[in-house]
């Protein structure tokens, strides 16, 4: 009953989500005031957060009752890694200018690399793993890569940062759920990429560099 009703809560607090997005964005197309521009800023950025939350409850509820959908397609993932790179590269332009962050993102364009898989969930999946990475460096290098194994079985994307690493005491259950010593978030997002990944009968796997700086996290597709 307790997960019924957090996935109801979870469903009816989205509904409404997005008509006040929709229409904060475009009641701030139409205003020229500044200060009323920020305001607005404040009410999409704080949506945009309830939006995330609410996704992710209700991916773990579908996750935890073993209903998670997996739409399958033929995509190429090579195509998927850069989409996510070009929105990511808006991201760290905008960190560049509002918080001097000093962020370079290196990834060189694989050949092509076919999966079978849901095509939405491993761009989530992706672009987070992206997101995250840029969200911790505040200087050096993200470097990314996408590539074959040698028995052309598997892809394996690598995101490898320059960030202070994985804190020792969360790093034996950093996949679990509220795995977190932040209070920006919920500790969820690591759970459900696992899931998703292991859902597609992959792998996700997470060390920290060895040289101290930064951590590796690597996601194996069959």
């Amino acid at each position: 009953m307790q997960k019924e009703f957090i996935g109801i809560a979870a469903h009816e607090l989205r509904n409404p989500i997005q008509p006040i997005l929709g229409l904060a964005e475009i009641v701030k197309s139409k205003i020229d005031d500044s200060k009323q521009s920020e305001l607005l800023d404040v009410i999409i950025r704080n949506a945009k957060r309830m939006q995330r939350l609410t996704e992710d409850i209700l991916n773990v509820t579908k996750i935890e009752s073993q209903s998670l959908d997996l739409k399958k397609e033929h995509f190429n993932l090579s195509d998927v890694m850069t989409n996510a790179i070009d929105d990511i590269m808006i991201n760290i332009d905008f960190l560049k200018q509002s918080r001097k962050k000093e962020i370079k993102l290196l990834y060189n364009q694989p050949e092509d690399i076919f999966i079978q898989a849901d095509k939405g969930r491993i761009t989530q999946v992706i672009f987070n793993l992206l997101s995250n990475a840029v969200k911790a460096t505040d200087e050096g290098t993200i470097s990314v890569s996408l590539e074959k194994t040698a028995d052309n079985n598997h892809a394996v994307v690598s995101v490898k940062d320059t960030c202070e690493g994985i804190d020792p005491e969360i790093v034996p259950r950093l996949f679990t759920r509220f795995a977190t010593k932040s209070f920006a978030g919920t500790g969820l997002g690591l759970y459900i990429f696992k899931s998703i990944v292991e859902a597609h009968g992959g792998q996700i796997r997470a060390e920290n560099n060895s040289d101290g700086r930064g951590a590796t996290f690597d996601l194996v597709y069959h």
